[in-house]
């Protein structure tokens, strides 16, 4: 009986505890990438339905991106990027998990200021570190995040075959833009 009671207690405490996080969503986030290389046609996607969730107690921040979800200009290229690079059918998301350092909710003001975030980047099942600067600032409840970072197709196993490897740029240059609302 006593067990049963300290179990329900502690079952308790830990939803009162989850409740009172403040946690912030976005489920129509941006995120795009650009691997152009000068004289060529632009390689370059967008995907407009990214979800990124932050909890403003902690500064943990986590994004999905679905990558069936990233459209490009050009037909043929975004069919080629689903199934000959980044294997969509196989690999369906891509996966970001991070903090936002020395990160106060309650300092973010409408002037935008710069938080160092640190995370993990997860896309075919390979995962790379990624450190960044991210301007923040909260505009009446929303949280405004924007910033940018540089991966490489190696750093995935994404090998570009010779034919079209000088019209792919070495480093790929990805842009993030949430606009997170309180939950």
């Amino acid at each position: 009986m006593k067990l049963k009671l300290v179990s329900a207690l502690v079952i308790t405490m830990a939803v009162v505890q989850l409740q009172a996080q403040t946690k912030y969503i976005d489920k129509n986030g941006e995120i795009e990438f650009e691997a152009s290389e000068e004289l060529f046609e632009p390689v370059k996607a967008t995907n407009t339905t990214v979800t990124a969730i932050l909890n403003a107690d902690t500064g943990e921040l986590a994004s999905l991106a679905l990558l069936k979800g990233f459209h490009f200009e050009n037909s043929l290229m975004e069919e080629h990027f689903n199934e000959n690079y980044i294997e969509s059918e196989t690999y369906p998301k891509a996966i970001f998990r991070g903090s936002l350092l020395n990160f106060n909710h309650s300092q973010v003001s409408e002037t935008p200021t710069e938080v160092t975030v640190d995370g993990k980047l997860k896309l075919r099942e390979k995962e790379k570190d990624v450190r960044t600067i991210l301007s923040v600032q909260k505009v009446s409840d929303v949280i405004i995040m924007k910033g940018s970072f540089k991966v490489t197709p190696s750093d995935f196993d994404i090998e570009i075959p010779k034919i079209v490897a000088n019209k792919i740029a070495k480093e790929v240059i990805v842009n993030l833009a949430f606009k997170l609302q309180a939950k």
